[in-house]
């Protein structure tokens, strides 16, 4: 008799949550390799098509992307001083305990992993299933647990998968994985998105980065792999396609090209986007050209900072006269120009170096729009450690994005520079209700010479 195994991608709480391409891709690729040899069922409480959403009126773009259904919880007291409301985000807790009563008893439950930082999603699950079924065993997976392991065991899960190597999960439901099987994206009744991974890992060693902790070395995967992947997402209804790799760009002619070029001769039609920063240094005209062909609408460029000292001290992964080539060669190529991000770094230990508001002005200057990602510190990182200055990094919650930058910079400085982000978004769009800003300010600084674990 087949077992019964539950996987579930649990709910978040945080200050803020968006749906940016959110998927479990993790989970459900661990899952296929025993496809077949199981009987699964899939509860995504992020899942914004679920039928069991409350009715709301929900904002989403074109892309995919939109709100979860949220409601206010009680903010952790560590958070006190932080002037922000705290929510859950994702289906009602009750739809699952629903679930779960009107469903046989599991024998294995799967949790997939996300953030640190929201371990409270991770704790609820565990607690509604025991109260279900005490027998049912619990297993997490993904990047809290590969982070933060031990505080990972203390939620009391039956097992916990550190990294990548999944040889501990297979002996522990007795069964032999098929390493071809495919992700179990077909779980869901309804598909608008879905994720792709064209290597693990990352050849920089970026000092603010947890990625080296999750994955040693940077390995590609198969191309035939990739696009068998591809096309059964598209199968299941899914336009949209994130790329979850952390080094997208790397490599170039062995890896990507080759897959876009057969996505262009097979006449695949999906939209690609890239939530994890993809390194300008690759972008060089023929790439553009091809990533545009191939259906590239977002593309979101890991910049951090103009300064070159900075850049330099953190790991040299790009400088400013390498992002300005590679928005030039994308722009040449036909990109749509809202669809060019540059990430910068806010609320970073080394922050008085970064030159935030500098780099700000830079990118603005590149006419390409800028989002601010809020540092998060994690231990094991090098800059992670300096935040120990600031933070007890023992406890997870401190990891948290918005609550780390706020103690950093105060809220008062985050809000500002946060505006000035909008500000300089809406002149790029035209918008006259945008303040003017002095062309002094405009001006961009000088051009130095010279972006998880088995469930993620």
């Amino acid at each position: 008799m087949k077992p019964r195994i539950l996987l579930v991608n649990p709910p978040i709480y945080d200050f803020s949550a968006y749906d940016f391409w959110l998927k479990p891709y993790g989970l459900l690729r661990a899952a296929g390799f025993l496809r077949g040899q199981a009987d699964f069922a899939l509860f995504d409480f992020l899942d914004r098509l679920d039928a069991r959403v409350p009715p709301g009126n929900y904002r989403a773009d074109r892309w995919g992307r939109g709100e979860f259904f949220s409601r206010p919880a009680a903010k952790p007291q560590i958070f006190n001083a932080i002037p922000r409301r705290f929510y859950r985000f994702g289906l009602p807790r009750e739809e699952f305990r629903n679930s779960l009563a009107q469903n046989e008893r599991y024998d294995f439950a799967l949790i997939q992993t996300g953030m640190t930082y929201w371990y409270l999603g991770v704790k609820e699950v565990i607690e509604d299933l025991r109260a279900r079924d005490p027998n049912t065993k619990i297993v997490l997976g993904g990047v809290y647990a590969t982070l933060a392991a031990a505080h990972a065991r203390a939620l009391g899960a039956d097992l916990v998968i550190e990294g990548t190597d999944l040889a501990r999960l297979w002996r522990f439901l007795a069964l032999a994985p098929d390493e071809r099987a495919l992700p179990l994206w077909d779980l869901y009744p309804r598909l608008q998105t879905g994720v792709l991974k064209l290597a693990d890992g990352c050849p920089f060693r970026c000092t603010y980065c947890s990625v080296p902790q999750v994955y040693p070395r940077f390995h590609p995967r198969p191309l035939e792999r990739s696009l068998a992947e591809l096309e059964l997402v598209r199968q299941c209804g899914a336009g949209h396609i994130a790329f979850y790799d952390d080094a997208l760009l790397y490599r170039p002619k062995e890896i990507l090209q080759p897959f876009l070029a057969e996505v262009l001769r097979r006449r695949i039609d999906v939209d690609f986007h890239t939530p994890n920063a993809l390194n300008a240094r690759f972008i060089d005209r023929e790439l553009a050209e091809l990533m545009v062909r191939a259906g590239f609408k977002n593309f979101y460029l890991g910049f951090e900072s103009a300064a070159f000292g900075w850049q330099k001290k953190t790991g040299g992964k790009i400088y400013s006269d390498e992002l300005a080539r590679a928005v030039s060669h994308l722009f040449a190529a036909g990109a749509e120009p809202r669809g060019l991000h540059a990430y910068l770094i806010v609320g970073h230990p080394g922050g008085d170096e970064q030159a935030v508001e500098d780099s700000m002005r830079f990118a603005h200057g590149l006419g390409i729009r800028v989002m601010l990602s809020e540092f998060s510190p994690i231990p094991g990182t090098p800059d992670g450690e300096q935040a120990r200055r600031w933070a007890d990094l023992e406890e997870p919650l401190w990891h948290n994005k918005t609550a780390f930058a706020a103690l950093r910079l105060g809220a008062v400085e985050i809000n500002r520079l946060k505006g000035l982000v909008g500000e300089l978004n809406r002149r790029l769009a035209g918008d006259p209700a945008a303040r003017e800003i002095s062309a002094s300010g405009l001006r961009p600084p000088g051009i130095a010479t010279l972006p998880l674990s088995p469930f993620h």
